[in-house]
């Protein structure tokens, strides 16, 4: 699979979760930030895309601690980002 199907693949995957709101969450990281991330990262982000939304959104918004196979540099890269962007276009009324 080329670079640009995988992140095209992740990218659907990251949109289309069924929870609204870890696709405000994934989708918009995977746009913006998926194109700079390297391998290790995109297969962190793709086993966190295989997680139920009910777990892995709180542990993007931090309201729950990641188990230690998810508690990774993407992780923290995620949270950030969700904190800074996402939760700013929330309040802008975005979603």
């Amino acid at each position: 699979m080329t670079p640009k199907t995988r992140l095209d693949r992740i990218r659907f995957r990251a949109w289309r979760r069924g929870f609204r709101e870890a696709d405000m969450a994934m989708g918009p990281f995977a746009d913006s930030v998926g194109p700079e991330l390297g391998d290790e990262e995109l297969a962190a982000f793709e086993a966190l895309l295989d997680i139920d939304d009910q777990y892995s959104y709180g542990w993007i918004i931090g309201r729950d601690t990641p188990p230690p196979e998810h508690d990774s540099p993407l992780m923290a890269r995620l949270q950030v980002y969700v904190r800074t962007h996402v939760a700013a276009a929330v309040a802008d009324g975005a979603g």
